[in-house]
């Protein structure tokens, strides 16, 4: 049944008020996490509220040109799968770190030094493909997606659990609300409404809160009209050894998290990753993050939801990217237009990545039922994902440990693919790692 609508998922024609919707879909599904990362480093380092509106507008423009980077396939970039990049949440605490002790220069310095450093090693690291067979990528997948519903909680509870009003009954209905809308247009509905369920959750849910009361219209009537991103805005990049190895860590992390994300959409678009797809896919990255560190911005990632959107649209076509890369560059240039997109509540985001984490966790489950589930190979998947989510659940377990090595150790999505990784080799041998 689900390859008969993958298959007419491909042959459907989209026009161009579809492809737009659909784009709409992709946008709204990342925005919620990428503004976050800016609206964290942007309160570390006591950005006023002029900064912070730059910030956010041009680091929306950014997500644009780094989608474009990974969308397009060129020589040397672009991985050409259907999915948006955003500020990378792994470089966070390195950067609010490096950002308060050493100054703004260094952080956007290990930024570009980083984004060198993937651009480099991504031969080398495509070669890894050989460890990734499809009971190491199944893992990480499943795991990628259950580490992730936390957040969807959290966002539902309204997003700052130390908030007087988090888990409160606006909040928890605005958000299980929008997560049952999903569902029931997934299950009643039929054609192109099925298709973008997730942007018709998140719309109604926003309408509801504004019949609650629970949205306020100020930012927008305070925001610009154009914003223009400028290198070097905020400090000119600097460089010191102990920042840049700190960002290479996170660098690392980063692209364990991208790769489970790749094969997750090449095992939904039924395409085959080759050692050159994610060379390409690493490349892009690697570029990406060098012109978050000019402009000032952030690294930039594939994200994960978007995996989710792919899976329930059932659309594999790149050209509803496409559109929505180009809308965030046009909401990057003209912060009205940001602002809006910021009114929708946290907890209306939180329902609807819910919905979008799930199915990631529930496409990596799908992947491990075409594995034999030999005793080696539910040993790997076992303990992988058991130790990837203990992780996650107690990321202060390892605090004694020095914070370079906790950058990685306290991912658990880092901790359980190299898990899986390890597993695999000593269970399985030469078998287990022969490409697939």
């Amino acid at each position: 049944m689900n390859d008969l609508q993958n298959q007419g998922a491909e042959s459907i024609n989209l026009s161009t008020p579809k492809t737009i919707l659909l784009a709409f879909q992709h946008l709204l599904a990342m925005y919620a996490g990428d503004i976050l990362v800016p609206l964290l480093i942007g309160a570390a380092l006591k950005f006023d509220a002029q900064q912070m509106t730059y910030l956010i507008s041009v680091d929306i423009f950014m997500c644009g040109v780094a989608t474009f980077l990974q969308i397009k396939r060129t020589p040397l970039t672009g991985i050409a799968l259907p999915v948006v990049l955003g500020s990378a949440v792994e470089y966070l605490a390195p950067m609010e770190h490096i950002g308060n002790t050493l100054g703004w220069g260094y952080m956007y310095g290990g930024i570009i030094a980083a984004g060198v450093f993937v651009f480099l090693i991504s031969g080398l690291f495509a070669s890894l493909r050989r460890f990734f067979p499809t009971v190491v990528t199944g893992s990480l997948i499943t795991l990628i997606g259950f580490t992730l519903i936390p957040v969807a909680f959290q966002n539902i509870g309204g997003g700052n659990v130390a908030d007087k009003n988090f888990g409160n009954s606006s909040n928890l209905i605005l958000g299980f609300l929008t997560a049952l809308i999903i569902i029931l247009i997934q299950v009643f509905a039929h054609g192109f409404v099925k298709r973008i369920s997730v942007l018709l959750g998140i719309l109604i849910g926003s309408l509801i809160a504004v019949m609650m009361g629970s949205i306020d219209l100020t930012p927008i009537s305070q925001a610009g009209w154009v914003q223009i991103p400028m290198p070097f805005h905020f400090a000119t990049p600097r460089f010191e050894w102990s920042s840049i190895l700190t960002m290479l860590l996170a660098a690392v992390t980063c692209m364990i998290e991208s790769t489970g994300v790749y094969f997750a959409l090449a095992d939904i678009t039924n395409r085959k990753l080759t050692e050159d797809d994610l060379k390409r896919g690493y490349r892009s990255e690697g570029i990406a993050a060098i012109f978050g560190g000019v402009f000032n911005t952030f690294p930039y990632s594939t994200f994960s939801q978007n995996v989710g959107i792919v899976q329930l649209s059932g659309i594999k076509k790149l050209k509803p990217i496409y559109f929505s890369a180009g809308m965030l560059l046009i909401l990057g240039l003209i912060p009205k237009f940001s602002a809006i997109a910021t009114l929708i509540p946290t907890s209306v985001l939180g329902g609807a990545m819910l919905v979008m984490f799930g199915m990631v966790g529930a496409q990596g489950v799908k992947m491990l039922s075409e594995v034999p589930m030999t005793v080696n190979n539910l040993l790997v998947i076992a303990i992988s994902i058991g130790i990837g989510l203990g992780v996650t659940t107690q990321p202060t377990l390892f605090h004694i440990l020095p914070t370079s090595v906790q950058t990685i150790i306290d991912n658990g999505m880092v901790v359980g693919c190299i898990t899986a990784i390890i597993m695999n080799i000593l269970l399985n041998g030469n078998k287990g790692v022969e490409a697939e």
